[in-house]
């Protein structure tokens, strides 16, 4: 039993340590999907949406290697599934995006942020976090479970492109993924790398930096903190996670776990997961960069319109992210690295919803007369 618990405790010291990393990236960079998005609509500029893509592609080669040198077993993955609930991705993905514009960034720049002395991400974080506690448990679970969650096309073989893949090519559908991981992968790397003026030490950390890190916790996660036969279950077990099953990074969920964990302290059957430490990781690098580059500093809401909009921004976040099962990272980098078909459709209805968002704003904005 002390082995398990030391094994945990390895497990949980490796995510908060890797995610102190990046807190650090994303405070340097600046590698935001909603900075991304509002680059490509406001400037056309696309540098941070490359930046991203490099993400997308180096996590996507990392989770298909892993899975052909069997380190990890990907149909153990959080976004692994046998059914595809597109409409809760669409739904769910819509909300978030929606919501992230309106409340100044997604989860993981909502933690930067906070690190970075915003105390408007601070409010936007709890109101989040609530949001999302309500959604996996309470009142808006219901209305979720009972709605968007109950439309899904079951796929036998798995609810990812390698099952695609199989249909059409024939072959065994967990290998196709793999083949599919390394071959999407190389595509979106060769995208990126066309534009020579991206090929910058900046760019190269804050794409590749954050794509290695999310391998890196596939690995911590699906390798380090799998135990075949746990001693007191006989059961195999992924060690520290919430869900049981392979994590790597994800911020809305763990956003409830967090407040969950600081409410009911004293009650020894909540424990520390590895999502609860990455978000405490992020802020926590943010913070030791922001202040080694003297950049920190308080900022708080600039009237009560202001208030509102994180206000509305922080609840749609929290539903959103939670029915779409991930945000621009959860879904975003970690589930398209799987190649899971909810998150190509999660994440498309959140740049979907984000846009709008974003055009509301801009049509908001009225032109001077002067």
């Amino acid at each position: 039993m002390t082995s398990i618990q030391t094994l945990s405790q390895e497990v949980l010291w490796a995510f908060f340590l890797i995610s102190i990393l990046l807190g650090v990236i994303s405070q340097r960079t600046h590698f935001c999907t909603l900075g991304a998005v509002s680059d490509i609509v406001h400037l056309e500029d696309w540098t941070r949406a490359r930046q991203w893509v490099l993400s997308v592609a180096v996590a996507m080669i990392g989770f298909a290697y892993l899975s052909d040198t069997s380190l990890i077993d990907p149909t153990k993955a959080l976004y692994s599934s046998n059914r595809f609930m597109w409409l809760s991705g669409v739904v769910g993905g819509l909300m978030f995006g929606y919501g992230m514009v309106n409340a100044s960034g997604c989860g993981n720049k909502t933690l930067v942020r906070i690190g970075g002395g915003n105390l408007k991400s601070l409010v936007v974080f709890i109101v989040m976090g609530i949001s999302a506690f309500a959604t996996l448990k309470g009142l808006t679970a219901v209305l979720r479970v009972n709605s968007v969650d109950r439309v899904a096309i079951d796929i036998p073989s798995g609810s990812h492109v390698g099952s695609l893949l199989a249909s059409v090519l024939g072959g065994d559908a967990q290998h196709m993924a793999i083949l599919g991981g390394y071959t999407i992968g190389v595509l979106l790397l060769l995208f990126v790398l066309a534009r020579k003026d991206f090929w910058t030490i900046e760019n190269a950390i804050a794409g590749a930096g954050v794509g290695i890190l999310v391998v890196l916790l596939w690995w911590v996660s699906g390798h380090l903190g799998f135990v075949e036969e746990h001693p007191l279950t006989l059961e195999s077990v992924y060690l520290a996670t919430s869900s049981g099953r392979i994590e790597s990074l994800t911020f809305v969920a763990p956003a409830a776990y967090l407040l969950d964990w600081l409410i009911f302290f004293s009650d020894t059957s909540k424990v520390l997961t590895v999502g609860i430490v990455s978000a405490l990781g992020v802020i926590i690098g943010a913070w030791m960069s922001a202040m080694q580059n003297r950049s920190f500093r308080w900022e708080g809401f600039a009237d009560v319109a202001d208030l509102a909009r994180h206000l509305i921004g922080a609840v749609l976040m929290g539903v959103g992210g939670v029915t779409a099962m991930g945000c621009t990272f959860g879904q975003g980098v970690s589930g398209l690295s799987t190649l899971s078909l909810m998150s190509f459709v999660a994440v498309l209805s959140i740049l979907l919803g984000a846009v709008i968002a974003l055009k509301v704003q801009a049509d908001s904005i009225e032109p001077c007369t002067t």
